[in-house]
């Protein structure tokens, strides 16, 4: 959500940021809007306080005997009464309007955040290991990873296509990825562990971003509520409708939860294989902070992922996203992209973005900065710490081998009860 103090007194600014993201100026009807409702809620204060005035007015006429004046004024409350509901329902109308359209606009773009289109734009930061050298042709996990419990028939015979069950010992690869990834970030890096509701109301998800726009990425239940697509959704809105203690910033959240998406934008993309699934599980990280610490914090929180693909040994890319290809919520984006031999390309495994103040706003999420009167919006920021599904796919295809076994890579050892190669059945 946006300021519109900010956008009263930097149309032009605002409409340049805008620009960058691909849309179109909006500050003109945003304004026209914003002035109307103004003019509406000082006609009825003045209608309001006239009311009164004239109310106790005629009392007055009517003790002094004065009938003239006193009918006078009646008529003049009369016309005052039917008007204001009219008034009262246009105001209602003329805000929701002003609501509506300043809740469909994305985040304005950090200033270092680079111009383009869509992710042919994204700039790279930087890499991390070396690709392995295969002494035969790679293959792609969906085709080796049935062997090995990777069960795409059975779900599909379950549920449709996009679900997998993971069966044995690739199960436990999938749970073993999961706890080392939780431990990781709840112990060495300082994220408080939060087991949070998958289901949550329009509230929510709205506060996050993800409504109004993107209900057609969502699923809903028969009561109204909505799985979750990711864990930042109930994370995030921990301190909705709060005013959270200084001294508790920042705050650093994570959670290993199931995730849900229609995966409406994606047809045709991914079809084979495990990357892109309807239900997944991931590991969430969301930092709530002050506004001079979610720079900081965005680049701890990267780190944070980097360091899973780091330990797992997997070979990796640090993309900044560019202003077409960001996230509705986000100021600015990393995306991890990891090596997958199959694709002989890098592939998103996490993106770690900074939401600023835009997420707070729509919850009404706030903080007192010592010493001050007034509350201040939080910034918030979020990121995959990491994928599980999108790690174990490149677990899988990073450390095959020829005869189509996996070999375990050590740091997952204590989670793997002595397996150290998943072998075909």
């Amino acid at each position: 959500m946006h300021d519109i103090r900010f956008i009263r007194e930097n149309p032009a600014a605002f409409d340049a940021a805008l620009a960058r993201r691909g849309v179109e100026p909006l500050s003109a009807g945003i304004l026209a809007l914003d002035e109307r409702s103004r003019a509406l809620k000082t006609e009825l204060q003045h209608g309001q306080a006239r009311r009164n005035e004239a109310s106790k007015a005629i009392g007055q006429a009517m003790a002094a005997k004065d009938t003239d004046k006193a009918e006078s004024l009646k008529t003049e409350v009369a016309a005052l009464k039917e008007r204001m509901p009219a008034l009262e329902a246009e105001d209602r109308e003329t805000g929701e309007q002003l609501h509506a359209m300043l809740a469909a606009i994305p985040n304005l773009p950090a200033d270092d955040v680079p111009g383009g289109q869509d992710e042919t734009a994204n700039v790279e930061i930087g890499r991390w290991g070396e690709p392995r050298s295969f002494p035969f042709t790679p293959q792609d996990h969906a085709d080796f990873g049935p062997a090995l419990g990777l069960d795409f028939e059975s779900a599909a015979a379950l549920s449709g296509a996009r679900f997998a069950a993971l069966r044995g010992q690739m199960a436990r690869l999938h749970r073993a990825l999961a706890q080392f990834m939780l431990d990781r970030q709840s112990g060495e890096n300082g994220y408080e562990e939060v087991n949070p509701p998958l289901l949550v109301r329009d509230e929510a998800l709205f506060g996050t971003g993800q409504l109004p726009k993107f209900a057609e990425d969502l699923f809903r239940t028969t009561d109204g509520r909505w799985l979750i697509p990711t864990a930042e959704v109930s994370l995030t809105n921990l301190v909705r409708e709060q005013i959270v203690a200084a001294d508790r910033l920042p705050m650093r959240l994570t959670a290993l939860t199931p995730c849900f998406r229609s995966e409406a934008g994606s047809a045709g993309r991914d079809t084979r294989g495990f990357i892109r699934q309807h239900q997944f599980e991931k590991v969430e990280l969301v930092a709530i902070c002050k506004p001079e610490e979610s720079e900081a914090e965005h680049e701890r929180m990267c780190a944070a992922a980097e360091g899973v693909l780091q330990a797992l040994n997997l070979p990796y890319r640090k993309m900044l996203l560019c202003t077409g290809d960001m996230g509705f919520s986000a100021r600015k984006t990393y995306d991890l992209e990891v090596w997958l031999p199959s694709q002989q390309s890098y592939r998103e495994i996490s993106s770690v973005s900074n939401c600023g103040d835009f997420q707070a706003r729509r919850m009404n999420a706030r903080y007192k900065p010592e010493g001050a009167k007034q509350t201040r919006f939080l910034h918030t920021l979020n990121g995959s710490g990491l994928a599980v599904g999108r790690a174990l796919v490149a677990v899988l295809e990073n450390y095959q081998q020829e005869d189509g076994s996996v070999i375990v890579p050590e740091t997952l050892a204590p989670y793997m009860g002595g397996l150290t190669r998943l072998r075909p059945n």
